[in-house]
């Protein structure tokens, strides 16, 4: 076999090992917090051994935002998936909200706030959650701003967009130790009217 051809398996057990400590990792942090994802645990749950494991991620903040960005590339493409069967014209605009409520309300919300919080007494997980979080921002805007067929360059329409998400993340928050949906239900119904008055040209 020639040396081209046992590389290939190799690079291939090593993303499938990476894709399992990285599910693994927001499954911990989902259902034990930050204190309790350690690396041994991550790498008991992924069925990995721990110098697999320290080879790919040799610390805690590196398997933990690096976990976090796998999601939220995943995520991003579930999102452009789902838009995709939405319908055009004005019932598309309640459709993309109702859809980014979802996405703020499920797994890598749940697993990156555990991160913000820790972060901020975690000074080497806050240099690795920073960069990150900034990069994830934009691309979540990015989205937003294609799912909803909007000019950017329209005044107003940066700030409306930027605004629909700074609230959807803060009912994601409160939707944390109770259920919320009533609330939120109630919220996104008016926000929606004024967020197409914003959009419209």
């Amino acid at each position: 076999m020639s040396p081209a051809s046992t590389r290939v398996p190799q690079q291939e057990r090593s993303r499938a090992t990476q894709a399992r400590l990285l599910e693994a990792t927001v499954d911990c942090l989902i259902e034990h917090g930050w204190s309790g994802t350690t690396t041994t645990v991550v790498a008991a749950r992924a069925g990995v051994s721990r110098g697999a494991q320290l080879h790919h991620y040799p610390t805690k903040a590196a398997l933990v935002t690096a976990a976090v960005a796998h999601l939220a590339e995943r995520r991003a493409d579930e999102l452009r998936t789902e838009a995709e069967a939405l319908p055009a014209g004005p019932q598309r605009l309640d459709r993309v909200v109702d859809l980014l409520a979802v996405a703020f309300t499920g797994p890598l919300f749940v697993a990156a706030l555990e991160l913000w919080v820790a972060a901020r007494t975690d000074r080497e997980l806050r240099d690795a959650l920073v960069p990150l979080e900034a990069t994830v921002g934009r691309e979540m805007h990015r989205l937003t701003v294609a799912l909803l067929g909007v000019d950017e360059r329209r005044p107003g329409v940066r700030e409306a967009v930027q605004a629909t998400l700074d609230l959807l993340r803060g009912l994601g928050v409160a939707n944390l130790l109770s259920d919320d949906s009533a609330r939120r239900a109630a919220l996104l119904t008016t926000w929606k009217r004024q967020l197409a008055t914003l959009l419209t040209p």
